[in-house]
């Protein structure tokens, strides 16, 4: 029994010393109490805990061992902050004009060397491809061509190499985004990608480099080839592994976003086959696909401040058929859209269908400017892409359109306006 008390203390200590703290630090007219912390999976954002100020100052303790990038999101003024965990504490100070996050300040050794090496490499791939061709217009031994050699020079070791024992977390973005990323370097195969893929250790998910590398990978192999590639690569990782299911829910989103409806079924298909215990990852895609597909019934919304109706929810409205529309205010496709489903808009509600708008801004001026024009139904969390419903209803891009039935199934989901107006006879 002793040594098992023993051995209990020991595992307690270990995982006092593997928290660490997230401190921010705002002035005293922040209009803001809550505040929400993040880790990265992949390309998910997770919610680690929210935490309420005190004296402007939130602190939020990890519990484990985490390397990797984090945000701290403030709803009520929609203000994210990004930052970077290596399992030390983080300390964090802002400068706020109306509201707004205008300066942020990075008072640890961490981020305040990961600001630096972004800074050099944003000036690397932007600006010394200018100053190399420039030069070629100037001798070396002008003052102007001695000065252009010298920041040539700088930028072209601006990164610099960090000591990956003192900062591995630096170390490995740096590196990996410079070979896999980086413009200028042509020499990488679609057998190094994958190998990176399989030999990475955890900090792939955590690094926010999964999504880009594999968008990377899939151009890396043309577009004749979509599924060779993607099947040479699942077979490699396994895709009963964790990782395997995280790059398959990774490709399936891709697939979304980019409307490559065949590969995105295939692969869909694929992750629901699975036999073995599947990973939170691919769960909570497989979930948003589930809540959308053809025939179901549409998850309900509770709305937060709706105009031009009375109804609490989206079930609540009562109509023959409903039009969904996710949108915001930003969207160039949405300002070209939306005006031709006002011009039938009459014609629509003659026929008892009602269109229920859900707004992915965050300004509240600039969307309560749009909707004014807008007789349906209207409503916003006014989080960008942080509002609740972008998961729920696996919303990619706006406009996102469904129409659902007089009992919120899912009977139509148009590509665009042109296909809603077909959809009910009215182009």
């Amino acid at each position: 029994m002793k040594k098992i008390y023993t051995l209990s203390a020991v595992l307690a200590a270990f995982a006092l010393q593997a928290q660490f703290t997230v401190t921010v630090q705002t002035p005293a007219d922040f209009k803001d109490q809550d505040a929400i912390l993040y880790t990265l999976n992949g390309s998910k954002d997770i919610i680690v805990t929210k935490v309420q100020s005190k004296n402007n100052t939130w602190t939020f303790k990890y519990p484990n061992n985490y390397m990797g990038m984090m945000k701290v999101y403030f709803p009520t003024t929609n203000n994210t902050i990004n930052f970077i965990s290596e399992n030390k504490n983080v300390n964090i100070k802002l400068d706020i004009q109306n509201n707004k996050v205008k300066d942020v300040a990075y008072l640890d050794e961490a981020n305040e060397l990961m600001t630096k090496q972004q800074e050099g490499s944003q000036k690397k791939e932007l600006i010394l491809p200018a100053l190399t061709q420039i030069k070629e217009y100037y001798k070396d031994n002008t003052d102007f061509g001695k000065a252009l050699k010298s920041e040539i020079d700088r930028l072209s070791g601006a990164s610099g190499s960090v000591d990956a024992a003192k900062h591995p977390f630096i170390a490995y973005y740096s590196a990996n985004k410079s070979k896999f990323l980086s413009d200028t370097n042509n020499k990488v195969s679609q057998d190094d990608i994958i190998n990176f893929l399989d030999k990475s250790n955890d900090m792939l998910e955590s690094s926010g480099l999964l999504r880009p590398v594999l968008v990377a990978y899939l151009n890396s192999g043309g577009n004749t080839n979509v599924a060779g590639s993607v099947d040479k690569l699942l077979d490699r990782l396994k895709v009963e592994t964790p990782r395997g299911q995280t790059v398959l829910s990774e490709l399936i989103d891709i697939f979304d976003v980019y409307q490559m409806d065949e590969f995105k079924t295939k692969y869909l298909g694929l992750a629901k086959n699975l036999k073995c215990t599947i990973n939170d990852r691919l769960a909570s895609t497989l979930k948003s696909n589930a809540n959308v597909e053809m025939g179901a019934v549409l998850p309900n919304y509770k709305f937060q401040s709706a105009s031009n109706t009375t109804a609490k929810s989206i079930h609540d409205v009562k109509a023959d058929k409903k039009v969904i529309v996710f949108w915001s205010s930003t969207c160039s496709h949405c300002e070209t859209e939306l005006p031709k489903l006002l011009e039938k808009y009459n014609d629509l509600k003659a026929k008892n269908i009602q269109v229920i708008a859900l707004s992915l801004d965050i300004d509240k001026t600039s969307y309560s400017n749009k909707i004014a024009a807008f007789p349906w139904i209207n409503d916003s969390e006014l989080r960008g892409w942080n509002s609740s419903y972008v998961d729920t209803y696996n919303v990619h891009a706006t406009p996102t359109y469904f129409i659902l039935d007089a009992n919120n199934k899912i009977i139509n989901k148009p590509d665009h306006v042109g296909n809603v107006l077909e959809y009910f006879q009215l182009k």
